[in-house]
C-alpha cells in the first residue's frame, strides 16, 4: 500500500441461520433443495392478507452470538419494514431491523463491531445468458438472515479476510448457521474508502458480488490501489456501489450509493415489538450458559498443547477433523504424545482421505465424508508407536491398512511383521556390527558428513527389514560413534 494514504474497511457479512422453518412462516428452511419454488407459503410469496410470525430461535441464534461477542443485547427490538423494488422482493420490501437491533457493539479477532440484526432473505435470480431469460426461485425467500456490520476499523485487505473467516468458525461453532460461501449461505460486503494518512475520506464504496473469502481479499485490494491511482491523479472520489468482476479481476460500478433514507424505514405494523426479557432463556446469562468453547480458547488450547498453528486452523475449520482430533487425544497428558497424533492425522490421515475421496488437496478445503478409521482405533496406532513396538515407517503403513480394511492395529501389525522384536542388546549388537562393516562411511561421518549417519541408519533398517525405530538406531549409532 501507498505509504501517503491509508484505507479504511468495514464489513457487512450476511449470514443465513439453521432454523428448521423460515423467518416469519412455517415453509422449509433447507438450503439442500434444488427443486425451484417448492419451499413456499403464502407468506413468503406475500399474498394479501397474511401475517408474519417471528421464528424464536432465529432470534435465539442472533443473541448467542452477541454474547459470544461481548456484545450489549437489546431488551426492547422490533422490526421495520425496508423499502425498494427488485424481482427477487416479493413484497416490494425487506423486513429488517434498523433503529432497534438485537445486538449492538462488541469485539471479534480485535475488531468492533456496530450491531447485529435480523432480517429475511430475497429469492435467487437466476440469469440463462443465453436466452436472455431471468427466473426467480422463491426457496430463498423469508430465510432468517443475520447481519453483522463492523466498525470501519479494518485497514487491509487481509485484515478482512481474517475477520471473515473468524466469524465463519464462531457461526459454525455456535450452531447458528453453516455459512458456506458456495453455498451462498454468508455473503460478504465490504465498505472501501481511501484517504491520505489522518484524513478521512467520506466517499466510500461498497462492493458486493462476493462469493469466497479470497475473491473479497482480492476485490478490497484492488479498489484500495483503484481509489489511490484515483487520487494521485487528483480525481474525485465517488460514493457507489461495486460490483466484483472475477474473470477480469477488478470491481464495476453498479449503482449510486443508497442511504437509509432512500430505503423509508419504518416499523413493521404487522409485527409487534419485543420485550425480551418477558421471555424465558433470552437473557444473557442463560445464553452464555449454552455456549461452547469458541474458536479463539479452542486454537490457544490447541497451541498450548504444542500443536502448530497450521494445524490447529485445520482442526478449527473442519467439524469432522477437529472432533475426531478430540477424541483421539482424550485421556493423553503427554504432550509429545498429543503431538505425534496430531502429525500423523494432520499429514497421513489427510492424505488417506483426500486420496480415497479424490479431494483438492488445499488444506483449506473443507472434509464432508466420514473419517475411515475411529479414534479408538487410531489411538492403539500412537500407542503402538509410543512405546517403541512399530517404527514410523511402518506406522504409515499400519495406518493405511487399517484405514482401509477396518481391521484391529495390533492384529494387522502383527500379520504383516510390523511389531518390533529386538531387545535393546539386540539393537546395540546390531549398531556395533554395521559399523564396523562401514569404516569409510564412519570415517566420512567423524569428518563432519551428516548424511554418513544416515546411511549407517539405513543399513541397520535394512538388516531388521524395515521394522526398527530409525530415531532409536540413530540415536544409538550417535552414541556409539562418540
Amino acid at each position: 500500500m501507498n505509504e501517503i494514504y491509508e484505507a479504511t474497511i468495514g464489513l457487512e457479512i450476511h449470514a443465513e441461520l439453521k432454523t428448521k422453518t423460515k423467518m416469519f412462516c412455517r415453509s422449509m428452511n433447507d438450503p439442500d433443495e434444488r427443486r425451484p419454488n417448492v419451499n413456499v407459503c403464502p407468506v413468503c410469496l406475500a399474498h394479501p392478507g397474511t401475517l408474519p410470525v417471528v421464528n424464536r430461535e432465529a432470534v435465539r441464534h442472533v443473541l448467542r452470538v452477541g454474547a459470544a461477542i461481548g456484545s450489549k443485547l437489546a431488551d426492547y427490538t422490533e422490526f421495520d419494514r425496508k423499502n425498494y423494488f427488485y424481482p427477487d422482493l416479493p413484497k416490494g420490501y425487506q423486513i429488517s431491523q434498523f433503529a432497534y437491533p438485537l445486538v449492538s457493539g462488541g469485539i471479534l479477532n480485535g475488531v468492533e463491531i456496530t450491531r447485529v440484526h435480523l432480517e429475511e432473505d430475497t429469492a435467487s435470480s437466476i440469469h440463462d445468458e443465453k436466452t436472455g431469460v431471468t427466473l426467480i426461485d422463491y426457496n430463498r425467500s423469508g430465510v432468517p438472515l443475520m447481519e453483522l456490520v463492523t466498525e470501519p476499523v479494518i485497514h487491509s485487505a487481509e485484515e478482512a479476510g481474517v475477520f471473515a473467516r473468524e466469524l465463519q468458525l464462531l457461526l459454525r461453532a455456535l450452531g447458528a448457521s453453516e455459512a458456506n460461501m458456495e453455498k451462498g449461505q454468508m455473503r460478504v460486503e465490504a465498505n472501501v474508502s481511501v484517504a491520505r494518512k489522518g484524513e478521512r475520506s467520506v466517499a466510500y464504496v461498497e462492493i458486493k458480488n462476493l462469493n469466497s473469502f479470497n475473491a473479497m481479499e482480492r476485490a478490497v485490494a484492488y479498489e484500495i490501489k483503484r481509489q489511490e491511482g484515483m487520487l494521485d491523479r487528483g480525481q474525485k472520489l465517488v460514493k457507489q456501489t461495486l460490483g466484483w468482476d472475477e474473470n477480469k479481476q477488478m470491481t464495476f460500478p453498479q449503482r449510486t450509493k443508497e442511504g437509509s433514507a432512500d430505503y423509508r424505514y419504518f416499523p413493521d405494523p404487522d409485527i409487534p415489538s419485543l420485550k425480551l426479557s418477558e421471555i424465558r432463556g433470552y437473557d444473557k446469562e442463560a445464553l452464555l450458559g449454552g455456549i461452547p468453547e469458541l474458536p479463539a480458547s479452542r486454537r490457544e488450547r490447541y497451541m498450548n498443547l504444542g500443536i502448530n498453528r497450521e494445524d490447529a486452523e485445520m482442526y478449527l475449520r473442519d467439524a469432522y477433523l477437529g472432533a475426531f482430533f478430540e477424541s483421539a487425544i482424550e485421556g493423553y497428558s503427554d504432550g509429545k504424545i498429543i503431538k505425534l497424533a496430531s502429525n500423523y492425522i494432520a499429514n497421513d490421515l489427510v492424505k488417506i482421505i483426500r486420496d480415497s475421496s479424490k479431494r483438492d488437496t488445499d488444506l483449506k478445503a473443507d472434509f464432508t465424508t466420514d473419517i475411515p478409521i475411529s479414534p479408538a482405533s487410531f489411538r492403539k496406532i500412537i500407542d503402538l508407536i509410543a512405546g517403541n513396538k512399530i517404527s514410523s515407517r511402518s506406522a504409515k503403513d499400519l495406518l493405511a491398512i487399517v484405514a482401509l480394511n477396518q481391521r484391529e492395529p495390533e492384529v494387522v501389525a502383527r500379520e504383516k511383521g510390523m511389531l518390533q522384536t529386538a531387545t535393546a542388546s539386540d539393537l546395540e549388537s546390531l549398531v556395533t556390527t554395521v559399523i564396523n562393516a562401514n569404516a569409510l562411511v564412519v570415517a566420512d561421518y567423524k569428518a563432519g558428513k551428516a548424511a554418513a549417519l544416515e546411511y549407517l541408519v539405513g543399513q541397520c533398517m535394512k538388516t531388521l527389514k524395515g521394522v526398527g525405530d530409525p530415531n532409536v538406531l540413530r540415536s544409538k549409532l550417535i552414541s556409539a560413534l562418540k
